[in-house]
């Protein structure tokens, strides 16, 4: 390992740019994807879990297509050859590499599905079934099936001279048809594409014994019926695919006059991007295989054969199957917020002390509750909030636009280049407009990425500002799924600075002097960087320094940099980092005091902290901001301090539950290589989100019965995780 540390001769000093301390950025998150799969592999997870799991890394490598690779593609259509600047790869070499460990991902999974997903399944009574293997009866329930809900919706499409391959749509599953005339042109090969429609549920239950479930794929049936759709033809092979196109946004936000206008035209582009990937089954004949290959312009690389059923995102709806909950996660939903103790009214509880709220552990009741009280209080003057992403049915909007209708300022800035949101925040930032809300649609050149919200109320004859940060977005939805932090406060200086951060995204106003956030793109990386410097000046031999980070991706160079010159100072750096990291830990002499950790479990780790011992003056700080260069460059985003010692206990105890864990966590070491935390002997085992769950089960205990409480009760049915 000695040969890995490059010194530079002249000054004898190490060279931190040398590639062999990094991990290309696309590699690491093919990683990260693939600890996702483990646990799709883990049998102590229950069967409908591990096809979620299988589901999600299905999704995962959609999106990694149609926005890495796109991209990659991209660059390298444009004759773009320069390595990336951390591990010094081109973008051909980064396709490649990518190909050959998506290619080994993809037969993984369906390896997985095929050895051991599908026989538990069966175990259980629940199984596919393909058309040979029906009953009398499921012929005839399936007949009619497909006469009545699925023949009216298909489209046979024709390829020919007059006809050119058709234009197929993101993502879609397709059935590619070869055959030939009975009557004309006999012995004629005749090629045709059938679009199994997205509007239809991609598996049906047919009729089966008492005590067991039987499905049959969408694709199936329509394979199956594929004759009624070409009379007068015999049908030679029909077989599925499925194209994944770029679905990179290239906005020209300078030369936009209308940036809402803007978005709305590429939306329509990306579902027509250029093919980046060809699925298709390995059953699939090479004449139809070439005449796919050449109509999408796809090199062979990008051609995935599967043998099994395309796109397994569907078994995310099939894990909500009814009555099988004894096949998924025991249910932990959310419990009452420990810091609202005995407060009847969350205005007096902030006034009285700043609240921290530890999502999905703790309900996310109290956030949407501090705008709807904030819309009805007579007192209140102004709302102003950022939203990134929010749910489909979102309160907080609906909450925002009653404020308006009531007369009150109501601003909201909606990032519109919320990516793959962009379609339903244009639909919340129309309806909030309409209500009255002074809607901001971000900056040009940067995504709005902080969580905050501003409270103005008259108290007397004073303003009061009240304040809720987080490190998560605004949604409902994701907020029983995703671990994030929030605090509310009315501390004046928090009230202050965010009141310059809604000025400076609604108007012309230079960053202001902050008094307790920091700001990025002006400021964030230089803050973390002093950060750092301090406790590498503040580290002695005998009492070496500390950081521990958490946060979903380490990218940065610069901040990777000076995490190196720490390491060399002696300072103790443990991460936990759910995805990418493109430091490498454990480098001799460069790296060997960094630890990096991956958390994947039900709940997707989603907060930022991060803490500084400061030589003992401990320093805690959460954020909106991952450590990646776009965070730092090219997003608007907030790191705030958490001051009361009460708040920054439960907050360090968050970091060492998540340190201890040997059930869900992986450690990476210098070769780039995932492994699980094993438990050592006599170590008790720490399952860390159960544990935080149990936490937050045993102090809501002790204020079930508190006014407040009462009125936070979730208003709908906490669904399973």
């Amino acid at each position: 390992m000695g040969e890995m540390t490059a010194v530079n001769e002249k000054d004898n000093k190490i060279d931190f740019d040398c590639t062999s301390y990094y991990i290309n950025r696309e590699l690491s998150w093919l990683a990260f994807n693939r600890r996702v799969l483990e646990e799709a592999e883990d049998e102590n997870n229950p069967i409908l879990e591990r096809l979620k799991f299988l589901a999600i890394t299905s999704s995962n490598l959609d999106e990694f297509f149609m926005v890495r690779v796109g991209s990659m593609k991209d660059q390298e259509k444009h004759g773009i050859t320069t390595p990336e600047n951390k591990a010094g790869m081109t973008p051909r070499q980064q396709l490649t590499a990518i190909s050959h460990e998506a290619h080994k991902m993809v037969e993984t999974q369906y390896k997985l599905l095929y050895q051991k997903l599908i026989p538990e399944l069966a175990s259980h009574g629940i199984s596919f079934v393909k058309p040979e293997e029906l009953t009398e009866e499921q012929h005839t329930f399936l007949r009619t099936y497909f006469y009545d809900r699925i023949y009216p919706v298909l489209t046979p499409m024709a390829v020919d001279a007059s006809r050119p391959f058709p234009m197929l749509l993101n993502k879609s599953v397709n059935l590619a048809v070869m055959l030939e005339s009975e009557k004309d042109e006999k012995g004629k090969v005749l090629f045709a594409v059938v679009q199994v429609p997205s509007v239809l549920q991609r598996y049906i239950q047919l009729p089966s014994p008492e005590g067991t479930a039987q499905f049959i794929l969408l694709e199936d049936v329509i394979c199956y019926y594929v004759d009624f759709l070409f009379k007068g033809n015999q049908i030679l092979s029909v077989k599925p695919f499925r194209i994944t196109r770029n679905a990179d946004l290239t906005l020209d936000e300078e030369g936009a006059e209308d940036l809402l206008e803007e978005v709305q035209k590429e939306l329509k582009k990306r579902r027509w991007g250029a093919a980046v990937r060809l699925e298709i089954t390995s059953d699939m004949e090479p004449y139809m295989k070439s005449i796919l290959q050449e109509s999408l312009e796809i090199e062979t690389s990008d051609i995935y054969e599967v043998s099994g059923p395309l796109d397994l995102t569907f078994l995310m709806k099939f894990y909500s199957l009814p009555g099988y909950s004894d096949l998924r996660y025991q249910s932990l939903p959310p419990q009452p917020p420990a810091d609202f103790i005995g407060e009847s009214n969350i205005f007096e509880a902030i006034a009285h002390r700043d609240i921290l709220v530890h999502h999905p552990y703790e309900s996310f009741d109290p956030v949407v509750h501090f705008v709807q009280q904030a819309a009805e209080d007579p007192s209140v003057l102004a709302i102003k909030q950022t939203l990134y992403r929010v749910s489909g049915d979102s309160p907080i909007v609906g909450a925002l636009a009653k404020a308006a209708e009531n007369g009150k300022q109501v601003t909201v800035l909606v990032e519109l280049k919320a990516r793959f949101d962009e379609e339903n925040n244009i639909v919340w930032a129309k309806k909030l407009e309409k209500a009255g809300c002074h809607v901001i649609y971000g900056l040009v050149g940067l995504k709005t990425h902080c969580k905050i919200t501003l409270v103005v109320r008259q108290e007397g004859q004073k303003l009061i500002r009240y304040v809720h940060l987080g490190t998560g977005n605004y949604n409902d939805s994701t907020a029983r799924l995703y671990t994030d932090l929030g605090m509310f406060t009315c501390s004046e200086p928090f009230g202050i600075d965010a009141s310059y951060i809604f000025n400076h995204l609604s108007g012309y106003s230079k960053p202001p002097k902050w008094k307790k956030i920091e700001a990025a793109p002006n400021g964030l990386r230089n803050k973390i960087l002093r950060l750092i410097d301090n406790e590498i000046a503040k580290s002695t031999p005998d009492n070496p320094g500390r950081i521990i980070l958490k946060m979903n991706a380490l990218t940065d160079k610069k901040l990777i940099k000076a995490l190196f010159k720490a390491s060399v100072a002696g300072v103790q750096i443990d991460m936990i980092i759910r995805g990418i990291c493109c430091l490498r830990p454990g480098i001799p002499g460069v790296s060997e005091n960094i630890r990096v950790y991956s958390i994947v479990d039900r709940f997707l780790e989603h907060s930022r902290i991060f803490y500084f011992q400061n030589g003992g003056e401990e320093q805690v700080y959460l954020s909106s901001a991952d450590w990646m260069t776009r965070n730092m460059e090219r997003r608007v985003e907030i790191m705030f301090p958490i001051e009361v010692p009460s708040l920054k206990e439960r907050v360090k105890e968050i970091l060492r539950v998540l340190l201890q864990d040997n059930v869900k966590a992986r450690e990476l070491n210098f070769q780039g290589v995932y492994t699980r935390v094993q438990q050592k002997e006599g170590e008790k085992r720490m399952h860390s989100q159960l544990y935080l769950h149990n936490l937050a089960v045993k102090n809501a205990k002790k204020i079930q019965q508190t006014p407040y409480m009462k009125q936070l009760k979730p208003k709908t049915h906490v669904e399973e995780v």
